[in-house]
């Protein structure tokens, strides 16, 4: 075994962060990054990573619209405020910025030249601007209530703008504006076949059909010859985006290959497009026959249901550039990638990545599996998410649960399957194969919320949940098999009334022998397993006991509170060992790591801290979150730490106590080179480099030496100087 080293410091890489709480973004034309809408500020999000790459300020402004220039430089936003923002992205600065609408900007999109802008209102115009001048050159009046969506011709020949709106009742409509200066008449066309707002508007490749979406379950293919309705697509949900996919993309030639038949046709050409909307799914049409070629079988988000009874699954979708597939962004903020291929005659879609905005407050996490390569957040969600940390994209998903999360544990079994454990409001416990992401275990019995729940540490042959109604269980993990199809219900081979308030935490002890809980009656107590006896109650804290855990060690358990203090227990009497005084608010979780001799512990004053047992001892104190720190994970083999919290960000925490001394030492070669190199320059006369130096190293005396020794010998220079002029 080698030797024990503590550790004196912890480097923070933040891993996963915010970046989009709904509403507009756009994506660049590379699809290298995604600006998002976030609270009161712009995220430029990088699309592989989910990484921030900066971001925009917004004088306290929620957007409601944005759009890129052509060449990715420049970024317009607009807000509540009316405001018409120009951003710089090379500087990050506002450039220009000015009003014209009456009403909140809906929608926005700039010209391929990159010269216009166009923006449609709430207050039911369409406006047409100059970007480099800030000046409008088109005023276009006509729809009768608020314009959804715009967008320019791609054609520079066809100077066309199309906007389409919700006209209010049972009206929606998509007019068609001449943008050049030769015609008198700008509203050329008026579209009329929505009876609902006009959510998404798409051209063909070769420009001559316009399709337009609905929220009355409707897509509309257009003439654009003489304006005529050619064909109406019943899509029975309401449709929040339709895309034309591009004749050379992947996800052509896989339907190019799955329907050899479909080329061109009574001189028109057949082209693919997609729809998605409140169900989540996507679907596949092609415009000859306006049929649906493919539909996705299961939805890979769960649809929201909104205040009125509506569901919400997507709410937007793009094509991306460079073969990169497609991009669904959902109601609960999350952009998922997908890609489309053709195997065996079967068309299959592929859910390649999938980055969340936006996680609420992370209440639990667990690092996955041996190779502590993924880490499981329960947030304010009825489903657990689980992250691959090279990338920090969302792998996948575990639903099942009717009411939120509230706790999880992991562990990898004898036979090697990685399993997860999760407790929720809705009174019951499950138990997930990972790799599957199948439910293979349901626990019903606790008439309260489970906020507590801990896998057997040896034989991963059990677990122990504690709950709102005071109770403790330990449940059999037996009957599980490596071939099922359906969850089994899981048994409770024992129960004890464990005590007089919510049970908040729990621990199994390295040896499976003894479980521990702690409660909000402020008391800790410790129970002998399989049969839940009582052992021993820790009585002490003046608060709640928000967290548990055993020495992995010695015979003792450390416990956080809400008093603000940590306190470690001996298990054979229950007498307090130590006491760690120093958080200035509650205390929410505490583990143990470096085998027992430190903790860690993270607390509501939104601190982390590590401390050292033997000399109760703060070594080090981290301030990287902005609100209550509620999840705390440390990685068993490497101890590398995740905490999270009400700030919806999680980082990632490596020890880097060896690399914090390699350098220490590195530098003080450096002094002592460098300090050398002073003396010679000094020895040399060479004043001007041994200043310079000192300076370098900080040393305020020597340099205070230097600069008398310099001052010196120029009073005796220029007395020489005198004296010779006199002689």
């Amino acid at each position: 075994m080698e030797p024990l080293r503590l550790k004196t410091n912890y480097r923070c890489v933040p891993a996963l962060q915010q970046f989009y709480t709904g509403g507009p973004f756009v994506v660049s034309s590379d699809s290298s990054f995604i600006a998002c809408a976030c609270g009161e500020s712009i995220k430029i999000v990088d699309s592989a990573t989910a990484a921030i790459r900066s971001t925009l300020g917004a004088d306290s402004e929620s957007f409601t619209a944005l759009a890129l220039s052509p060449d990715d430089r420049l970024l317009f936003s607009s807000g509540h405020s009316r405001q018409i923002k120009v951003w710089d992205l090379s500087t990050l600065k506002c450039v220009r910025s000015w009003k014209g609408h009456e009403g909140p900007v809906m929608c926005m999109t700039c010209h391929p030249s990159g010269g216009l802008l166009a923006t449609g209102g709430a207050d039911r115009k369409v406006l047409v601007w100059d970007v480099d001048g800030g000046y409008c050159t088109h005023y276009f009046k006509g729809h009768g209530g608020v314009v959804s969506c715009v967008m320019f011709h791609p054609d520079p020949e066809k100077q066309l703008l199309f906007s389409g709106s919700d006209d209010g009742g049972d009206h929606a409509t998509v007019r068609v504006w001449d943008i050049s200066k030769t015609k008198k008449k700008n509203c050329i066309a008026t579209l009329d076949n929505h009876s609902s707002a006009v959510t998404s508007l798409a051209l063909s490749e070769d420009g001559w059909t316009l399709l337009s979406a609905g929220r009355d379950k409707v897509v509309t293919l257009w003439d654009l010859h003489d304006y005529s309705s050619k064909k109406t697509v019943i899509t029975n949900e309401a449709v929040e985006a339709v895309c034309v996919l591009g004749s050379g993309s992947p996800f052509a030639s896989s339907l190019d290959s799955y329907q050899q038949n479909l080329k061109k046709r009574d001189g028109s050409q057949i082209f693919y497009f997609i729809t998605v909307g409140e169900r989540g799914i996507v679907r596949i049409w092609n415009s000859k026959g306006a049929g649906c070629i493919f539909e996705q079988k299961t939805s890979d988000v769960t649809a929201n249901i909104d205040e009125d009874g509506s569901r919400r699954g997507f709410t937007s979708a793009v094509m991306l550039a460079s073969d990169q597939g497609l991009l669904c962004v959902t109601a609960d903020q999350q952009f998922l990638f997908y890609s489309l291929e053709c195997t065996e005659e079967l068309l299959q879609l592929n859910l390649t990545k999938r980055l969340v905005g936006y996680n609420e407050e992370i209440v639990d996490m667990k690092f996955i599996g041996d190779d502590e390569k993924f880490l499981a957040l329960a947030t304010n969600l009825e489903q657990v998410r689980v992250y691959d940390l090279a990338s920090m994209s969302c792998s996948y998903v575990l639903s099942g649960h009717t009411e939120i999360i509230l706790c999880l544990d992991t562990c990898v079994s004898s036979s090697g399957k990685t399993l997860i454990v999760t407790g929720s409001k809705d009174n019951s416990v499950r138990l997930w194969e990972s790799e599957s992401a199948n439910c293979i275990g349901v626990g019903i019995g606790h008439m309260g919320a489970v906020g507590a729940i801990a896998f057997s540490k040896r034989k991963q042959d059990f677990f122990v949940s504690g709950s709102s109604d005071h109770t403790l269980k330990v449940w059999s993990m037996d009957g599980l098999s490596d071939n099922m199809t359906m969850p089994i219900n899981l048994k409770a081979k024992a129960v004890v009334a464990a005590h007089d308030k919510d049970i908040n935490s729990v621990a199994v002890a390295p040896n499976d022998s003894l479980v521990c809980s702690g409660s909000q009656d402020r008391t800790a107590c410790v129970w002998r397993l399989p049969d839940l006896v009582s052992v021993v109650v820790f009585k002490g804290h003046k608060r709640g006991i928000w967290s548990v855990e055993f020495s992995p060690v010695d015979q003792c358990v450390v416990t956080a509170s809400g008093d603000k203090t940590i306190r470690i227990w001996a298990i054979s009497d229950g007498s307090c060992l130590k006491t760690f005084e120093g958080h200035t608010s509650s205390v929410l979780r505490a583990l143990f790591v470096t085998r027992g001799t430190q903790i860690v512990s993270c607390g509501a004053d939104g601190l982390v801290k590590l401390w050292t047992v033997k000399t109760n001892e703060c070594v080090a104190t981290y301030d990287h979150h902005e609100d209550k720190v509620w999840a705390l994970a440390v990685g068993r083999k490497t101890e590398k730490l995740a905490t999270g919290g009400g700030d919806a960000v999680v980082n990632l925490w490596f020890d880097s106590t060896a690399a914090d001394k390699e350098e220490a030492f590195r530098k003080e070669e450096e002094g002592v080179v460098k300090g050398q190199e002073l003396e010679n320059a000094v020895s040399d006369a060479d004043y001007t480099k041994a200043i310079q130096i000192a300076f370098e190293l900080r040393r305020p005396h020597r340099l205070f030496e230097l600069f008398a020794e310099l001052c010196r010998l120029v009073i005796i220079y220029f007395v020489a100087c005198i004296f010779l002029a006199y002689t």
